[in-house]
């Protein structure tokens, strides 16, 4: 566990669930221990970030031992939640949100989907991967009923604020908003901010930066 009293760069945040993924690749490839060098190689960060980024939380290796990878594994999946058995629900359910709802990659990390909501009446009603879609006028009376950890935003840019208005006066504790617009909140709710469009023209930057 972290010590609360130092705060987590959010650059160590962001590189936890990139771990993560690799340990669990190692785990598919029957690997025990692994030394913060080789973790290096392979994450494209030095040895010593990996340790520093890991003191954060107590560190988790021995001297001349290196990390055991299942329990490195779990104790990063401890630190991300993972094993909370967090629910959320999708608010659009427009291309993207339908693609989301379809993503297994959610159910996989402990995530479960346990709504869909929609103001089209001509798809409220009709189902995506199992689950109906409901009328968007009904959250809050969804949410009264059933414990909503996170609520992720497909709605257009209008409409985010209000929406992110009614789901955490309901309790709802995390955002992730696709809708192309900045969240803040001055009370206690974590919002993650997602620019698909930021991430295509960095993708263009290192293309131009290539041919050069």
């Amino acid at each position: 566990m972290n010590d609360k009293s130092k705060k987590v760069p959010e650059v160590v945040i962001k590189r936890l669930p990139r771990y993560y993924r690799y340990l669990g690749e190692l785990l598919k490839q029957d690997i025990k221990r692994i030394s913060s060098n080789a973790l290096s190689e392979k994450m494209n960060v030095t040895a010593s970030q990996i340790r520093q980024d890991f003191n954060y939380f107590g560190g988790f290796g021995q001297q001349g031992y290196g990390y055991n990878v299942e329990h490195l594994y779990g104790e990063i999946g401890d630190i991300l939640g993972l094993h909370d058995d967090d629910t959320f629900i999708i608010v659009g359910a427009g291309n993207l949100g339908r693609a989301l709802a379809n993503h297994d990659t959610f159910e996989k990390r402990g995530f479960r989907l346990v709504g869909i909501f929609d103001n089209d009446k001509n798809i409220i009603g009709t189902k995506i991967n199992g689950i109906e879609i409901s009328d968007a006028d009904n959250i809050e009376d969804f949410l009264k009923h059933n414990r909503v950890d996170i609520a992720i935003l497909t709605v257009p840019r209008e409409a985010v604020m209000e929406t992110a208005e009614r789901l955490t006066g309901c309790g709802v504790k995390g955002l992730m908003n696709f809708s192309y617009t900045e969240l803040d909140f001055d009370r206690d709710v974590a919002v993650e901010n997602v620019h698909l469009s930021d991430s295509l023209m960095t993708l263009s930057y290192k293309i131009k930066s290539n041919k050069n």
